[in-house]
């Protein structure tokens, strides 16, 4: 017998627009704007809810309304981090031996918005970690406050939009074989899920490590 994904998730597709638009924005925003960002599974998150989107009769217009709705999520994310930076001064607390928020780590995203500026913080959209670090070290290090918006609001529009859309379009595909969607859609829902909790109980180890204080360079125009 041919079970059909709205057969198997018949609840996650019923409750589909209104459940995923929270986790989208919720998950856009944090990941932009404050440390627990890093270690959330944002773009299996995009992916997944596009595909989420595609077994819904009304899929096709809700995908390209998150699309806004997630870049203007990811603007006011990265509007949010810089201003966090910028009143830490030129100091933000690390974790000592802490996997992302360290030393090492700050200093690279550092030398990164130095050495190549605007361009720094557009492609810093698509690398997981440094993309929660930029918006933080760019106002500690009193980055241009205008540079710097028009560059990660030009790398939101080329971020959340095109991964719900993959998601989307590949759910569509996948839609078509009906074994094929529920294996895909329950296998990433769980990845996400298990991922969502482990980045949690990661993100307490790495805040329960001890201060260490991390001096930003100012990033001169």
């Amino acid at each position: 017998m041919v079970v059909s994904a709205s057969g198997t998730f018949g609840p996650l597709v019923s409750a589909g627009p209104a459940l995923v638009w929270v986790i989208v924005l919720a998950f856009v925003f944090i990941e932009c704007a404050v440390i627990l960002g890093l270690f959330l599974p944002g773009d299996s998150m995009l992916i997944t809810a596009g595909i989420v989107l595609a077994g819904h009769q009304s899929g096709a217009g809700h995908v390209w309304a998150l699309s806004v709705g997630a870049m203007v999520a990811a603007i006011c994310g990265n509007q949010v981090g810089y201003v966090i930076g910028h009143r830490t001064g030129n100091r933000i607390l690390a974790r000592k031996g802490g996997k992302y928020l360290n030393y090492a780590n700050l200093h690279r995203v550092n030398i990164l918005l130095e050495r190549h500026g605007f361009w720094a913080v557009l492609i810093a959209r698509w690398i997981p970690w440094v993309r929660t670090l930029c918006p933080l070290v760019a106002g500690a290090a009193k980055m241009n406050h205008t540079k710097y918006t028009v560059a990660s609001s030009i790398g939101a529009v080329f971020w959340a939009p095109v991964l719900l859309l993959i998601g989307f379009y590949c759910g569509s595909f996948l839609d078509r074989v009906s074994w094929l969607m529920p294996v895909v859609l329950g296998g990433m829902v769980a990845l996400l899920v298990i991922g969502t909790f482990v980045g949690i109980w990661h993100y307490r180890q790495e805040m329960a490590r001890p201060p260490e204080e991390v001096e930003v360079e100012e990033v001169l125009d």
